[in-house]
């Protein structure tokens, strides 16, 4: 009764305050956190050993689902088509540099985790967090480019990471048979997102095309039309787990495909994620500060502490520079994109999963130091996200026209000498 009554307080606190913290530098993931920090071991012992570990992963990955679905149906596929370059190359190109950056920081700064845990440290480590990001990727003040960019990056790293993670942890788990492991890499990772993507791609076509049958029929209210999209990721994502794919990947593309389906229903996503699915989000962080990062505060090493202020301002900004070369960006620009890729509930879940599968010293490392990362981050994209997002908003407004992140030019060079183009905002 103590734990719900601690819990049910801070809700109402920060209930009370939540109108004014919007648009200020406080955010609710900042508020959680710090309470689960309190009402953990770390602080009062309110929430000591009362809450399985097991509850904290579950909970923690049904948020990252409801996260993913709910972003991917916010996509705009027909802005995306016509920009999807950037997108291409954060993944493509930023997403492995990071990894690779990040393996040989942790080589370096954590030499005991030996060269496949620094390299399974960095692959937890490379996804960013759409709901740490949310206030960035839903401001529409910002360029659509950037946007959508952010999103779709947020959305799909996690997934992409997913089966790199599994392998990595099995194989540090038995580093005797790592050889023989490595060839079955590239076959489970091409199993898991095959199947990931068909499954998500069969729930959200079909469910979004039952929805609008069910609609037209008058035979669903509007309650339940609310709810069903949370069935969907659901479907989804224990669909694709069913069949030895990836549940994150396949809640991911259901999105994409229930949003393109049934578009009318893009608004009732957005309400109940932004609702419903806040109370479960801001739940997770406060699980996180008080079992994850909290009894492991004492283990924090000025080591640990530098890799994770490197691998936040400078493995990321350097990855997304180099992945970012040759679209005509502004310094600003290419900055914000390398900024704004938080870390959160992808890698809070990926080493909860390291943790299970390997067991040993080098998994608690490797959680202490996500840990870290995740809690630094929480807090410096906290206050930094409202203030640089609105100033950087009102500068691209700024600009110019013809100025080149103005123009769909920017980031199609062979085409700048078309004059009858027509300009995009």
């Amino acid at each position: 009764m103590t734990v719900v009554l601690a819990i049910s307080v801070l809700l109402l606190g920060y209930a009370l305050i939540s109108g004014w913290t919007r648009g200020a530098w406080l955010t609710a993931p900042m508020v959680f956190v710090t309470g689960g920090l309190v009402l953990g071991p770390a602080g009062t012992g309110v929430l000591d050993g009362t809450v399985p570990g097991q509850v904290v992963r579950v909970l923690t990955e049904a948020t990252l689902v409801l996260v993913l679905f709910s972003d991917a149906v916010r996509i705009d596929l027909g802005a995306l088509r016509r920009d999807y370059h950037l997108p291409i190359r954060l993944l493509g190109v930023g997403l492995p540099l990071g990894a690779a950056l990040g393996a040989l920081l942790a080589f370096g700064l954590l030499p005991s985790l030996g060269a496949l845990g620094a390299v399974l440290l960095s692959a937890v480590l490379i996804p960013t967090d759409a709901a740490l990001g949310e206030s960035v990727v839903a401001d529409e003040r910002l360029p659509g480019r950037i946007r959508q960019g952010l999103n779709v990056e947020s959305g799909l790293n996690g997934g992409l990471v997913l089966p790199v993670v599994v392998v990595l942890s099995a194989m540090v788990g038995n580093l005797e048979d790592a050889a023989e492991s490595v060839p079955d890499w590239a076959l489970m990772t091409g199993q898991e997102v095959a199947l990931g993507l068909l499954m998500g791609v069969a729930a959200g076509a079909l469910g979004g095309r039952a929805l609008l049958l069910a609609d037209r029929a008058g035979w669903i209210n509007s309650t339940y039309r609310r709810l069903f999209p949370l069935a969907l990721a659901a479907v989804a994502y224990t669909s694709a787990e069913a069949v030895q794919g990836n549940g994150l990947l396949s809640a991911f593309a259901a999105g994409l495909l229930f949003g393109m389906a049934a578009r009318s229903d893009r608004e009732f996503v957005h309400q109940f994620t932004e609702h419903e699915g806040e109370l479960v989000s801001m739940l997770t962080f406060l699980l996180f500060g008080a079992l994850v990062i909290g009894p492991r505060l004492g283990d924090v090493d000025p080591q640990v502490v530098l890799y994770a202020l490197l691998n936040l301002v400078v493995v990321r900004p350097l990855a997304v520079a180099v992945a970012t070369l040759g679209i005509r960006f502004r310094l600003e620009t290419v900055l914000f994109l390398g900024w704004f890729g938080p870390r959160g509930l992808a890698s809070i879940v990926f080493a909860l999963m390291v943790v299970e599968q390997v067991g040993t010293a080098t998994s608690d490392r490797i959680l202490v130091a996500v840990g870290v990362t995740v809690l630094i981050s929480v807090y410096a994209h906290g206050i930094t996200d409202m203030p640089w997002t609105r100033a950087f908003a009102r500068r691209s407004q700024e600009l110019p026209s013809s100025a080149p992140e103005n123009t769909e030019v920017a980031e199609h060079p062979r085409r700048w000498h078309n004059p009858h183009r027509p300009r995009e905002r």
